[in-house]
């Protein structure tokens, strides 16, 4: 009997986080990428939450499109910065600004600081018939003092995982996705979306 596989729209452009998410997720489920459905335009992300972020951009999709959708967002909260960069993760640096711009800020900010302690989090936002429910995902490390490693995106190449001593960005995709934040929040969200097909026949 050939059983259709689930359906189902991640809410970003970056493809980064579609490749991760995808090889987490593997074969459970029919992933669709933005593209896959037509949608090249902006999605707006204007909340001071991960959580926010999450559910405005999972909601524009659904609203525009009426799929089943889920959308994430990530933050770096650094405790000698007062939790920053957080839901700012992405922009800290400015409007524009690259990665690279990114981690020299921080690595600025910290400079002489011997307070390293940082951690991963992860919020995505799922939006099934219209109603939403919410996963997390973090994971606990410290902060570098120059960059390493040239795989993966964002912060990873300053920042390692507690128990570890590399990197996010010496990892590979498979390793990093057995303990990343976004990780553990995927395969919860994953878990709980079969688990409803299953019960919905």
């Amino acid at each position: 009997m050939n059983i259709q596989k689930p359906r189902l729209v991640f809410a970003t452009h970056n493809k980064h986080k579609f490749d991760e998410i995808r090889q987490v997720i593997g074969n459970n489920m029919n992933l669709l990428s933005l593209t896959d459905i037509g949608f090249s335009g902006e999605i707006p992300e204007e909340k001071d939450s991960l959580e926010g972020n999450a559910a405005q951009k999972a909601l524009h999709i659904f609203n525009l499109f009426g799929v089943d959708c889920f959308a994430d967002d990530t933050g770096l909260e650094i405790e000698a910065l007062h939790g920053e960069p957080g839901v700012y993760s992405a922009r800290y640096a400015g409007p524009s600004c690259s990665f690279e711009d990114n981690m020299n800020l921080v690595l600025n900010k910290l400079k002489g600081v011997t307070n390293r302690k940082a951690r991963f989090r992860t919020v995505i936002v799922l939006v099934e018939n219209g109603k939403m429910s919410v996963y997390n995902g973090e994971i606990q490390g410290i902060i570098t003092s120059e960059k390493r490693g040239e795989k993966g995106f964002g912060y990873d190449p300053i920042f390692i995982p507690d128990g570890f001593d590399t990197t996010f960005a010496q990892m590979t995709l498979e390793e990093k996705n057995r303990i990343s934040h976004r990780a553990i929040a995927i395969a919860a969200f994953a878990r709980h979306f079969m688990e409803r097909k299953v019960q919905q026949g």
